[in-house]
Formats: C-alpha cells, structure tokens, sequence
C-alpha cells in the first residue's frame, strides 16, 4: 500500500472512529476531532470546560474504541510523584522490585490536572515529553504509543495550582468543551435516563496508530505553508520585527517554536483527514486556535479592554 492509500485508508477508519465515539457522546463534534487529530500527530491534549459535560467519558469512549489499555488519575492536593509513576517495594525474595503506577498505559486521563500541587506536576512533565518516568535514579519507558488527555476546570481556582507554562507549552491542542445545544442535551437526557447502553467497538490499534503517525510525518509540505506556520508564531511575540501593533499593547508573552512545529503537523493531520495529500495554508489555520490558545498571556490592558485570546488569535490568522 502507497501513501496514498494509506491516507485513503486513515479518512475511512478515522470516521468510523467517530461514529463509534457518537454511539456514546452526543455532539462535541470538534471536541472528538481535535482529540482524535492529536492523537494521530502523537501529541497531547489539554480539555477544558465547567464540571458534566462529559470530558471524562469522551476520554473514556476514545480510548475503548482505540483498543488501547487506559487508566485514569484524579488528580488532588495530596497526591505524591510516586503515586502516579510507581514506586520500589520489597518483594518476598527479600529485593526491590519495581511496581508500575497507573501512567503506565496508551491513554492516561489526567483528571483535574490542576488539583495537584506542582511536584506531582512536574513528574508528569516528564512523562509527556521523555515517554518515561524516573524512579530511584532508574529510568522507565512508558508504554508507545503514549498519550496524556488531562481535564481543568476553568471557574473553581480555590485550591488549585495553576500549570506552569512550561507544561502547559508541552499540550498540541487546548480543547474548549462547551456546552451542548438545546436539542443535544434533550439527546444526552434520553440516553441516560433509560436502559439504554452502548457497546463501543475498537476501531484501531497501537500498531496502526504508530504507522498512521508516521505516515503523517511523511506527508510534504509547500515552503509557503511552512513559511506561514512560523511567521504567525512570530507574529505573537511582543516587541518581535513581525509584531503587530495588537500584540505588542495585548500580549505579554507569545508562543515559543513547538507552536510552529505543532502548526505544521497539525495542518498535517487536519489534511490528511479533510482527503488532501499535503497541507495548505487553511489547514494551518484551521488548527492554529487550539495550538496557541494556551501559549499566549495576555496583559492587563487586554483584560481591561475586553479584548480575549481568541480574538487576537482570529486577528492574527
């Protein structure tokens, strides 16, 4: 099979992907596909949105139909590194022995990432971007393909350790979870109210994951596309010569070079299942909200004028 084929391939097992994910989550159409579409360039994903709308389960619901083993973590104040890396006990025959803790799974649900104080943080870190955690000075490869889905809540602050920026930079997406529609909620309220259970069936697995990922990194990309990707990264960059006269009052802060990096693969991705065989330049923008949300900080002028990330993100593209 060509690479041509190959992406043929990707689109139709990619939607049915979604049609087993629909079997469970009613709507959050864009959700499941930014989702999806990180997981396919081998990156994280970072949702957010008020408690019941179901992040959990979507996360859930995908990994069921990804056939890959899953655990979840419900992150809290008093949660140690140890705890979700592993730790050495002392087994029968007198020695130490090394038990894995539940990161050591394809998808991992951080739930509420921002619960847990910036220690336990920080072995996160670790894992998402080395895929391996350390332990007693020893080092553990997690499992491949391996993917971190963390949840936050955006109103409740009480309590909570806001994550550095450097963590936040190491998530593809950040993914806004919104509310349902009128007539998706109706959907939600008869789904769960009766007897009604669904079974999702594994649509793909590990092995095809990696092969679709690296099909996706062979894909070529036109000069002007890359060109594009990064001078709107450099766009964000306050006090930078391609600055423009709204970063520079608005922002504090702007994306770092993994922004591009995640621009291009992403319009990668975003082709690939859009039936293209190389990215354009929509392709880039199509995915540039969710990749620079979280990597720009705007200043107090920007909250004193109403002004929000995603408009200076929708000016800027």
């Amino acid at each position: 099979m060509n690479d041509k084929e190959a992406l043929d391939n990707l689109r139709v097992k990619h939607q049915q992907l979604i049609d087993e994910v629909g079997k469970v989550i009613v709507g959050q159409q864009n959700v499941v596909k930014e989702v999806t579409m990180a997981i396919l360039a081998g990156g994280h994903c970072l949702l957010v949105g008020v408690p019941g709308l179901a992040k959990t389960l979507l996360v859930q619901t995908v990994s069921d139909a990804l056939g890959m083993s899953f655990n979840r973590i419900q992150f809290t104040p008093d949660l140690m590194p140890s705890d979700i890396t592993g730790s050495e006990i002392l087994n029968d025959a007198r020695k130490f022995e090394f038990v894995k803790g539940p990161l050591f799974a394809n998808i991992v649900l951080a739930d509420e990432i921002n619960r847990t104080p910036p220690k336990t943080q920080a072995a996160l870190l670790e894992a998402m971007q080395e895929k391996s955690v350390t332990v007693n000075g020893k080092g553990y490869l997690l499992p491949n393909p391996f993917f971190v889905l963390a949840t936050q809540n955006p109103i409740e602050q009480e309590g909570t350790y806001p994550l550095p920026e450097a963590q936040l930079d190491r998530f593809m997406f950040n993914t806004w979870v919104d509310y349902p529609s009128f007539e998706e909620e109706l959907n939600v309220v008869k789904l769960t109210t009766g007897d009604h259970s669904a079974q999702v069936s594994p649509v793909l697995s590990g092995e095809e994951i990696l092969s679709y990922q690296k099909l996706i990194r062979r894909m070529p990309v036109a000069e002007n596309v890359l060109n594009y990707a990064v001078n709107l990264t450099s766009k964000t960059r306050p006090g930078r010569e391609k600055a423009t006269e709204e970063v520079n009052k608005y922002i504090s802060w702007g994306a770092g070079p993994r922004a591009s990096q995640f621009l291009v693969v992403g319009a990668k991705v975003h082709a690939a299942l859009a039936g293209k065989y190389s990215p354009d330049i929509e392709d880039v923008q199509a995915v540039a909200l969710p990749i620079l949300r979280h990597r720009i900080v705007p200043n107090y002028k920007a909250e004193a004028d109403g002004v929000t990330v995603e408009t200076l993100i929708s000016n800027l593209v």
